[in-house]
């Protein structure tokens, strides 16, 4: 089959590599649509050190089951189907306790790291353990359900975090996530809600999803903030970049007893203003990938509630993902979702 492969850092190649042999509890599933996440940027260059070549990656993908293992049970040939990122293990104490997303012995697909490697879906196929499996409602196309994934991350940080009806909140980065954040954020029933980015058209976009108002990440921006919301501040954050600058921005955004969630996390560490939140009371939470939340996502695509078409720019070959990953990296393009087509 073809391959798009991460050979050398900075040096993705289409391969011929031997079609995955599946387990008795696996599916062979033939991918139709695989998104390039941020992470697999990240990888790119090995700054993330979590994607050490040889290893083919990609884990926002969508397909149809071509072949099933024979301890396969409720799944069969010609089902359209996505899966999580994360195969977790299903028996350690918190699986038991229904934290899949903390699993002890998870896995990530596309993953190639010190302690383990799993292909991912930049291939013609891909082998997938039943249980992570979720069925394609009618309604979603292969390019929608490739989107499932990273809306899932949005949904359980809104779900995770302390809120309330008509709560004012600040929204610290409009990447793809962030404008994901956003439609979760209004489907939880907050108020204001208010976008903060360096890119104008992002926040253009970000009003599309649901942003009441919008701000440039400047050194203006907390002022803002706080005369967009009485003065005090907003009553929760959510972060959604990882960066010094921005994880101060939303420390600081929220009101006395307010609330900040992380969900972006490109820096290993930041400068932590400790003072900041012991003195105002703040709440951190952070918020770790999704957490059985595929069929509610999929279910309100199907729906409409949340739309995901103006978050894809671009659809292309899998050809052409050497290409794509060439012009993200270097910032060639402004591309919220590029997906690669198998």
């Amino acid at each position: 089959m073809k391959a798009l492969v991460l050979t050398d850092y900075k040096k993705m190649e289409i391969q011929d590599v031997p079609v995955p042999i599946i387990t008795e509890d696996e599916v062979l599933i033939q991918v139709k649509a695989c998104g390039i996440c941020g992470s697999d940027i990240h990888g790119y260059d090995g700054s993330s050190g979590r994607r050490q070549p040889p290893v083919i990656m990609g884990h926002e993908a969508s397909g149809v089951i071509v072949e099933t293992g024979a301890k396969v049970l409720g799944w069969k040939k010609e089902d359209r189907v996505t899966f999580d990122s994360t195969i977790y293990c299903g028996h350690c104490s918190y699986c038991r306790k229904g934290l899949i997303n903390l699993c002890e012995n998870r896995r990530v697909l596309g993953v190639s790291c010190d302690e383990y490697r799993r292909d991912g879906a930049f291939a013609e196929y891909v082998a997938i353990p039943q249980h992570i499996l979720y069925a394609l409602p009618d309604e979603v196309d292969f390019n929608q359900a490739a989107l499932v994934e990273p809306l899932s991350v949005a949904v359980h940080a809104a779900d995770l975090s302390p809120h309330q009806l008509d709560a004012t909140v600040t929204v610290v980065g409009t990447g793809m996530v962030g404008l994901l954040v956003i439609q979760a954020l209004r489907a939880y029933g907050y108020g204001k809600i208010i976008a903060v980015d360096v890119d104008s058209k992002r926040l253009e976009l970000a009003k599309q999803m649901g942003a009441d108002n919008t701000i440039i990440s400047d050194e203006n921006a907390l002022e803002k903030i706080r005369m967009l919301s009485g003065g005090e501040g907003t009553d929760a954050a959510f972060e959604v970049v990882g960066a010094d600058a921005t994880f101060n921005l939303a420390v600081n955004s929220v009101r006395k007893g307010g609330s900040v969630t992380l969900v972006g996390n490109i820096s290993q560490k930041t400068n932590f203003p400790l003072q900041s939140v012991v003195t105002r009371q703040i709440r951190l939470q952070g918020s770790c990938a999704s957490c059985g939340e595929y069929p509610a996502c999929l279910n309100m695509i199907a729906r409409g509630s949340f739309n995901v078409n103006p978050i894809i720019s671009a659809t292309a070959p899998l050809s052409e993902g050497p290409e794509w990953f060439d012009n993200l990296y270097y910032q060639k393009v402004n591309a919220l979702k590029v997906i690669l087509n198998p």
